[in-house]
């Protein structure tokens, strides 16, 4: 027994030291760590159990019965990240370039199955170079079983996609159908076609940064959450990000305990927000000054920057933030922030995390592009994510909210559980001039002073319609409140909804607008 031992040991430091010195220095001399220096970032210290170590392939030809490293390319098991339970697996380029064969695949199903069955987040470190081609179809099967498991854990546990390698052709689906997309820019990329067969195809000559980098995909695209310059950085984000969500879809996000008094009143929103609707602020300075200790983890943070949607904590507690960002384009809603907030909601309301939605928006961007491009039923992908969402929901009307922007932006009409605005909100179909231009069209035409007449059409509009009160009187806003004490209602309103209940009809699944 004892000489077996050694030998397992003796065997499992040559498994743990992986390929050969001269890979290794291929993959530092690229700005990359190991693969098990990445899970060792990821995990907290020692709690990593490693599943399958001593997995090799059984491919023949093309001389891969001469190569049969342990591992066959990928790291798989389970730790803990802040004292809970995480699922991981994690390529290995060094071997095959991280490319998935058949035993490659049967590791990542198997650890993808244990995520499911235990309840508990599951996060991949991509690195690989796609299908092992002396595989064939097998290698395919093998990311149809991923592909598979990755929806069947939609919705019932977090999954996170970290890349920090090439992930190209079909292996770039699995990253899409998970929860977060994180990348670091320079050394990961991410596309369906490389820039090989793009020039062979169309002409178009391109770098492999410029077809689906970091930055492409966290600004213009969208495929990318998160875009960090290192990858030491971008690990401690994905652990950061963990603290935030719960460990499955039937348990609660982890409260904290802080130091920021949950009475405490934001005096500076009174001068943040400018009065006149047409000058722009920064929508985060609002969230920075409500959440506890102004943090607050942004997501999507590049793309489509006229919605805000984040991660913070009130009194502890998490919660989703979706906010319009008059910064940009007004705040207005078009196609890239109607499914950036919906994709969001949808996110918060799988994971059980209240939504907290701030208003100042002047309708849907109007345009030839928006409406040839489906602004309809991306619109409607919002208005389906809030209408189908059971987690407490408070909105708050902070300036405007104009049209069929502000149903879709959880009214109370919608299911808004509460709905509170500040004493300079105006609701209304549209701004006080557009509907004076409508409404009191013939008065304007024959009048003497069609200036001075819409003028005064338009006092008369905002006077009779758009004053604060409004849609308080109506019902339609549970309060007015004071900016300053926004925070304190916010959290008050969040603790008595905690215990909310609510039941969708039966139905195998909704069919939400595409």
């Amino acid at each position: 027994m004892h000489s077996g031992v050694e030998e397992l040991v003796a065997l499992k430091q040559v498994v743990a030291e992986g390929a050969d010195a001269a890979a290794t220095r291929r993959q530092r001399e690229k700005g990359k760590s190991t693969v098990r220096e990445r899970i060792d970032q990821l995990l907290d210290p020692g709690s990593f159990q490693e599943v399958e170590p001593l997995r090799r392939h059984r491919a023949t030809g093309f001389g891969l019965e001469r190569r049969k490293p342990h591992t066959d390319g990928v790291v798989t098991g389970w730790g803990t990240v802040e004292g809970r339970t995480v699922f991981v697996y994690a390529h290995d380029f060094r071997i095959f370039g991280g490319a998935l064969g058949e035993a490659h695949a049967e590791k990542i199903h198997k650890i993808m199955d244990m995520a499911i069955a235990a309840g508990a987040p599951l996060v991949s470190l991509n690195d690989g170079a796609g299908a092992r081609i002396q595989e064939g179809v097998t290698a395919l099967a093998g990311y149809g079983g991923i592909f598979q498991r990755n929806t069947k854990a939609s919705g019932v546990i977090p999954q996170i996609s970290v890349m920090l390698g090439p992930c190209a052709g079909g292996a770039a689906y699995s990253p899409a159908l998970t929860d977060f997309v994180f990348m670091v820019r320079d050394t990961s990329q991410m596309f369906i076609t490389g820039p090989d067969v793009v020039k062979a195809v169309t002409g178009e000559e391109i770098s492999q940064n410029g077809l689906g980098g970091a930055d492409v995909h966290a600004g213009t695209s969208g495929v990318c959450h998160f875009a960090y310059d290192d990858e030491e950085t971008c690990i401690a984000e994905v652990r950061y990000l963990l603290s935030l969500l719960p460990q499955n879809n039937r348990e609660t996000p982890p409260a904290v305990l802080g130091d920021d008094p949950a009475d405490r009143r934001c005096e500076e929103l009174l001068d943040l927000v400018p009065v006149d609707g047409n000058r722009p602020y920064d929508m985060r300075e609002v969230v920075r000054s409500i959440v506890d200790d102004g943090e607050f983890l942004e997501v999507h943070e590049r793309w489509a920057g006229n919605v805000l949607v984040a991660l913070a904590r009130l009194d502890g507690q998490v919660v989703g933030i979706v906010a319009n960002q008059p910064q940009s384009l007004a705040g207005v809603l078009d196609i890239e922030a109607s499914e950036k907030a919906a994709r969001f909601v949808q996110m918060c309301d799988a994971f059980n995390i209240p939504l907290v939605t701030l208003l100042d928006v002047p309708g849907f961007l109007p345009g030839v592009d928006q409406e040839h491009g489906g602004i309809i039923r991306h619109g409607a992908k919002l208005l389906y994510a809030y209408c189908n969402a059971t987690v407490p929901r408070v909105q708050l009307i902070l300036r405007k909210a104009y049209g069929g922007a502000y149903i879709v932006m959880d009214s109370r009409s919608v299911g808004a559980d509460l709905s509170y605005a500040w004493p300079t909100n105006e609701i209304a179909v549209m701004g006080a001039e557009g509907a004076a231009n409508v409404v009191f069209r013939r008065q304007i035409a024959e009048a003497d002073d069609p200036d001075a007449m819409r003028a005064r059409m338009v006092k008369e509009y905002k006077a009779e319609l758009m004053h604060p009160y409004y849609a308080a009187e109506r019902g339609l806003v549970d309060d007015v409140i004071d900016p300053a004490d926004t925070r304190r209602v916010l959290i008050r309103s969040l603790a008595m909804l905690r215990t909310k209940h609510a039941d969708l009809p039966s139905r195998k699944h909704g069919n939400p607008p595409q």
